[in-house]
């Protein structure tokens, strides 16, 4: 019956339980700080890439959604009768109405979680189409995460969408979607915290409370194109809930220590004519300026036919001897990482060959799906197909890193396909590619990964588009940023919202990579914070401007060197820190109340590692910091040196464009 329905028991074991009503199942599985909660409708559930807990790798085809594998399992005692089912589960109290599988938690202190009344999914199609579940809301709550979503840290009485954009110059306070796919968010209300998450990358809406209907109590809720839905409910405080959330989707990968160094990166100069020339400029201009470079991030300007990008050629005229630049880098100490792209141009040398093997996204009658792709028309690689899988792999082994270029930056990887008629191969399953597109990303990522990993023991893969699990095989950055003083407080929240997220290695393109030249207040602003952020990297496009390099103004070089000095200083720092985040499963950076769960959850401060509190500047015309510095046995030094300072004390210093940057250092 339509909005009615009743469930039974159909089967359990210590660990399972499945119920049915309708031919529509409800199946709780008991894991250790969560519980798992399927809506299965179909004889047919996708896999899932996201969800690793064992760390015994996902292969090509994915991982069955519905496994145990790896998780840490329990049984509680369960009780039921006609109307109820109840059971104490990490010491909360959960009781399940059979009527439309209504999910209470509760503890001392209240309500934690529940799902809305009346109807709260969709068994029958009574709440449209695709999987759809509303949970109650109340007011003076905290919502973190989702991904590297736009906005305030704090996500309630927001809406986004669940998908995937280039998004080019995008506004850090509002623009939705950006670069990543992640509906996992932390909810920490009156009663304490849970996390959720869905595993799914179907296209769809989150909604933080701006939707109200008369005929319910306050709601929050999702809606996304896959049927079948299947989601964890965590438990713990914020930080454990989120390490938990780390761990079960596999944990972070390893990064080499060079990549905590400063990076170089522009478009000007592989757009440019003189490539070559301009790329081992940028190795002299170091020199000349007394700035320590480790890396640099080739654009795609180095693939150009004319004025148009095509992925895996090397254009001769602008770099003549590719390998012969890989060796000139090498020698002087520093790693090349080149941009690789997933669509080929419909006038791509390779083009035919793809099509006529059906490796690319395709129409019902095989013909290969177009999309608008930088100044042409293009197809996207189907890398579902084992078989385009294998090229792309190798592609990147024969076209790079037989060149010497032994690590990859995947980009413009955000697959943009809404059309239901455009199809993927599905690891010979075929489905709408709409309904897995930012699976693809991962996919390149992993592809381009496992060849590096072929000659390079800890290769720095960037992925710009990530999905949960993502960074097992990938680092990320947070986008194609835009220059103005208000983008860069908004790019920290962006940041703390990615922290919060479960990413650990990320950052802006420091500087802002579209807009117009940083002012020299902004620019040095930028690098002050941008020195205690895990990636390191100005990148820009200022077409008719210079581009933002660390010798931008020559006049501030004085300060500019003591930051990139600062920088290099941190380095064993950062690479010890991160390597604790993998051992732990926790962010590099993150805001304070993680550590001090009393901390002001507003707060611009933010932690670099476990010792190192940072107070970054992000007003133009400002020239002081001041900071509650958060509880501590030890206590606290300004920058390291003098006094010592015990913690829950306010301090106030002065911090012009040409200081170092303000950071406390903890006593451990």
């Amino acid at each position: 019956m339509k909005f009615k329905h009743r469930f039974k028991l159909r089967s359990a074991d210590e660990h399972t339980r499945i119920y049915e009503s309708d031919g529509v199942f409800m199946r709780i599985d008991f894991i250790k700080d969560m519980l798992r909660v399927s809506l299965i409708k179909s004889d047919r559930i996708l896999p899932t890439f996201s969800i690793d807990p064992g760390r015994t790798g996902i292969g090509n085809k994915g991982r069955d959604k519905l496994s145990l594998e790896g998780f840490e399992l329990c049984s509680p005692e369960v009780f039921e009768d006609e109307e109820q089912i109840s059971f104490r589960h990490c010491g909360l109290d959960v009781k399940i109405e059979k009527l439309n599988f209504r999910i209470t938690v509760s503890n001392g202190k209240g309500t934690l979680y529940k799902d809305r009344s009346g109807l709260a999914y969709n068994f029958a199609g009574e709440l449209g189409e695709g999987s759809v579940h509303y949970t109650g809301r109340e007011e003076g709550r905290y919502i973190y995460g989702l991904g590297d979503k736009s906005g305030p840290v704090n996500k309630d009485h927001r809406r986004y969408r669940l998908d995937t954009d280039d998004a080019m110059g995008f506004k850090a306070e509002y623009s939705d979607p950006l670069y990543k796919y992640l509906p996992f968010y932390i909810c920490e209300n009156k009663a304490g915290a849970y996390g959720i998450y869905y595993d799914t990358y179907s296209e769809g809406e989150i909604d933080f409370g701006k939707e109200h209907d008369n005929y319910y109590e306050p709601f929050d809720s999702i809606r996304y194109e896959e049927e079948d839905m299947v989601f964890y409910i965590l438990f713990g405080n914020v930080r454990q809930i989120l390490r938990n959330f780390i761990h079960m989707s596999g944990g972070i990968g390893e990064v080499p220590d060079w990549a905590f160094s400063y990076c170089g990166s522009t478009m000007e100069y592989t757009d440019a004519d003189d490539t070559d020339a301009r790329l081992r400029s940028f190795i002299a201009n170091c020199e000349d300026y007394g700035i320590k470079a480790k890396g640099f991030y080739l654009s795609s300007g180095y693939t150009q036919i004319g004025d148009k990008r095509y992925v895996f050629h090397w254009n001769r005229d602008k770099i003549p001897d590719p390998k012969g630049l890989a060796d000139h880098f090498k020698e002087k100490g520093l790693h090349i990482l080149p941009n690789v792209k997933p669509a080929f141009l419909d006038d791509h040398p390779l083009y035919d060959k793809i099509a006529e093997n059906g490796w690319f996204l395709h129409y019902p009658d095989g013909t290969p799906a177009r999309f608008p792709f930088w100044g042409g028309d293009a197809s996207y690689l189907d890398l579902t197909d084992p078989g385009a899988y294998g090229f792309w792999k190798d592609c990147v082994r024969e076209v790079l890193v037989k060149q010497g270029y032994e690590n990859i930056w995947n980009d413009n990887n955000e697959y943009d396909i809404h059309d239901k008629d455009v199809l993927a191969n599905g690891f010979d399953r075929e489905v709408p590619a709409r309904r897995i597109k930012p699976l693809f990303s991962y996919l390149m990522a992993k592809a381009s990964y496992e060849v590096c990993k072929e000659v390079n023991a800890t290769p720095f893969n960037v992925s710009r588009c990530a999905i949960a699990g993502t960074q097992r095989i990938a680092t990320t950055w947070t986008g194609d940023n835009y220059t103005d003083f208000k983008e860069l407080r908004y790019n920290h929240d962006q940041a703390m919202t990615m922290a919060l997220s479960g990413f650990c290695f990320f950052g802006p393109d420091i500087g802002g990579f579209a807009g117009p030249k940083p002012g020299r207040e902004l620019f040095l602003r930028w690098l002050q914070y941008g020195v205690f952020l895990p990636r390191f990297v100005l990148h820009s496009w200022k077409p008719g401007e210079a581009s933002t390099m660390p010798w931008l103004y020559p006049e501030k070089m004085e300060t500019v060197r003591k930051i990139f000095a600062l920088r290099e200083r941190l380095v064993p720092y950062l690479s010890e820190q991160m390597k604790a985040c993998i051992r732990n499963d926790m962010p590099l950076i993150y805001p304070v109340f993680l550590r001090d769960e009393d901390y002001d959850r507003e707060a611009d401060c933010f932690m670099c590692g476990e010792k190192i509190l940072v107070c970054p500047v992000f007003d133009e015309g400002r020239k002081e910091v001041g900071v509650f510095l958060p509880k501590s046995d030890s206590g606290f030094r300004l920058r390291g040196t003098g006094d010592l300072i015990p913690g829950e004390t306010f301090v106030e210093t002065a911090c012009s464009i040409d200081d170092l940057p303000v950071w406390f250092t903890e006593e451990k």
